[in-house]
């Protein structure tokens, strides 16, 4: 089974730093910049009732991160320390 799973950490990083990102990337669209008054009032009118939704994926999203990131320091805390093990093997049996 071990052998078919692989982590890439430094992509596990990226993915966890994108996910606020991803999240906040139409927020800063203002409605007047979509296009007609009805597309207009349509954005802003959701966007008040997304305030909601937005918050509780932000909490999510939150708590998402920092197992994601608990989750990376531990891989690369098994990956020194296996370089590590190696490297004392191999001195070992110079």
């Amino acid at each position: 089974m071990g052998d078919h799973f692989k982590t890439d950490i430094d992509q596990l990083a990226a993915f966890t730093e994108s996910l606020e990102h991803v999240r906040t990337a139409l927020q800063h669209v203002r409605s007047d910049q979509i296009g007609t008054a009805e597309l207009d009032e349509a954005c802003d009118t959701f966007q008040e009732r997304w305030k909601y939704g937005n918050e509780q994926i932000r909490e999510r999203i939150g708590k998402l991160t920092e197992g994601l990131q608990k989750n990376t320091d531990n891989y690369r805390e098994v990956e020194t320390s296996l370089e590590e093990g190696f490297k004392r093997a191999a001195a070992a049996g110079k």
